[in-house]
């Protein structure tokens, strides 16, 4: 599982923070745990393959915010208690 954090500035209320979080899912339907913070200028995921970094910055950069870069690393994967059981 590869987590990425992408720097976006722009974001002013609870709203924009939704909007970036659908632009993820948009371009990423793979993505899961999409999460946005205004406060902290940083939109998180998860995906099983690293994203293209370029296709990222066009879907943010077209809907008006700022992209300001990305990282990824790679995470474990956190299994609730029927994968535990089964895995």
């Amino acid at each position: 599982m590869v987590e990425t954090r992408v720097k976006v500035r722009g974001m002013m209320c609870g709203m924009c923070e939704a909007h970036i979080a659908d632009v993820i899912r948009k371009q990423f339907p793979q993505a899961r745990g999409v999460k946005a913070s205004r406060k902290k200028n940083l939109a998180t995921f998860r995906t099983d393959r690293a994203v293209d970094g370029s296709l990222l910055k066009k879907a943010i950069e077209e809907t008006g915010y700022y992209y300001d870069g990305y990282e990824t690393a790679r995470v474990e994967e956190k299994k609730g208690l029927l994968g535990r059981l089964l895995g």
